[in-house]
């Protein structure tokens, strides 16, 4: 069974995947897969619901038929659980929610109380059943969904990996995050709250500014920890898609930055709780893990003979061409109502010279195709992709298979970043190859 697997979608204009000759051949790949899989970084809702006024940055909504376009290019799993998916409230959600169920296709990720958002996806071919399940760590609070009980329905959400960051801080640095949290008057006014039974009493060594926690510990550092429920509840779903399909994957939305060798917070590196949830859901069954989130590649882990790709960037890169914006939008990114939805971006990277359009990472990424048989890998066939990096905004964003210096480009750079499994990759041409040692 041949499995591919992309990044995420920002899909808002036709994608001419059969008839377009520069992006043609890649799509051809992602169809001849036996299964294929892609992130749903849009919500599909025609632009009805609720605009919330906590959101992914930018509102994206997009027309419904975006995800005819995105079958039509050969998808068959979906992962909907993004930063995005409640951009227009529970509302929006449920408009997303029909518009898949409408079209029957295999998505994961959200639903209508925690349970239905938990559950994997089943995707059935001649060649065997995928299972997919899918979660997200990035979401404001209130958009993950809530179980329901014997006498209420549960809250339409996403299917959350929430986590908790601590700063831990020195001795010293303690001793004047206490005395400021004294003169500001919050000591008092905490164990008020403790007194009415609205809070709890702080642990010993610890202080809390708003929802920041610092602890003292021997180094100034953030430390992420997933929460042990939520992984938990993934590996029962988990646990259940094993014994029930061929492959399962897990594909995880996050956008939390680790430390790099040099120490410093990195974007192109994975956080540690992201990689512990990635190898504990590998023992209990995956086989494979997708992250996806910071819109540009970061590298992959071969764990026990299974493949975790810590992030795969952007495969169609839209984002500028919403169509519509609500005034949230327009509020984040400080711009007059009177601006036209692409003006808005405009302001935001100062024409094209800072975020995304100023930067080659986030229109750059790799199609890697994986080769099981009986259940265990046998290869994978990684191949760079360019999504047009200095076009002008209408036309970039759509992809193609990359050639030349920014095909090398983009391998070398991958390569790099799998530093773990370097050695274990080798180069043909255009190409990426990995097979299992013997």
């Amino acid at each position: 069974m041949k499995l591919s697997l992309t990044g995420d979608s920002i899909l808002f204009r036709r994608l001419n995947s059969r008839n377009d000759p520069q992006s043609k051949s890649l799509f051809d790949l992602i169809r001849g897969c036996d299964v294929s899989f892609t992130n749903l970084e849009l919500v599909p809702n025609d632009f009805e619901g609720d605009p919330a006024l906590d959101h992914g940055g930018t509102h994206f909504g997009a027309r419904s038929w975006v995800l005819d376009e995105l079958r039509d290019a050969g998808f068959d799993l979906f992962a909907a659980a993004t930063n995005h998916s409640l951009d227009y409230s529970i509302s929006g959600l449920r408009k997303s929610i029909a518009e898949m169920e409408k079209r029957e296709l295999c998505y994961a990720g959200v639903g209508v109380n925690l349970d239905e958002a938990r559950r994997p996806v089943y995707c059935t071919r001649p060649a065997g059943t995928v299972a997919m399940l899918s979660c997200v760590s990035t979401f404001a609070r209130g958009q993950e969904a809530a179980p329901q009980t014997s006498s209420m329905p549960g809250r339409p959400g996403v299917n959350p990996l929430r986590f908790t960051t601590t700063h831990h801080v020195t001795k010293e640095e303690m001793a004047q995050l206490l005395a400021i949290y004294a003169r500001l008057g919050l000591e008092r006014d905490h164990a008020q709250k403790v007194y009415l039974g609205f809070a709890y009493p702080r642990q010993p060594g610890s202080v809390q500014f708003g929802g920041t926690t610092f602890v003292e510990g021997d180094e100034t550092r953030s430390v992420l920890t997933a929460n042990e429920s939520d992984v938990g509840d993934i590996i029962r779903w988990v646990r259940e898609a094993r014994l029930v399909s061929d492959l399962v994957v897990v594909s995880v939305h996050s956008h939390e930055s680790g430390y790099n060798g040099q120490g410093q917070i990195d974007v192109e590196t994975p956080c540690d709780f992201l990689k512990n949830f990635s190898r504990r859901v590998m023992d209990e069954g995956a086989d494979v893990v997708v992250c996806h989130g910071p819109h540009l590649l970061r590298g992959m882990e071969i764990y026990k003979g299974r493949p975790i790709f810590y992030s795969l960037g952007n495969f169609i890169g839209q984002n500028e061409l919403v169509e519509r914006l609500p005034a949230e939008s327009y509020s984040v990114n400080r711009a007059p109502l009177d601006l036209t939805p692409h003006q808005v971006y405009k302001k935001r990277s100062e024409n094209d010279r800072k975020g995304f359009p100023s930067d080659r990472r986030f229109w750059q990424t790799i199609l890697p195709i994986c080769d099981f048989r009986d259940g265990k890998l046998i290869g994978i066939d990684i191949l760079p992709v360019s999504l047009g990096w200095g076009k002008s905004a209408h036309a970039r964003g759509c992809p193609y298979l990359a050639t030349g210096s920014e095909a090398a480009e983009i391998l070398d750079r991958f390569v790099a970043l799998s530093e773990g499994c370097a050695d274990m990759l080798s180069r043909e041409g255009c190409r990426l190859f990995w097979r299992p040692s013997r």
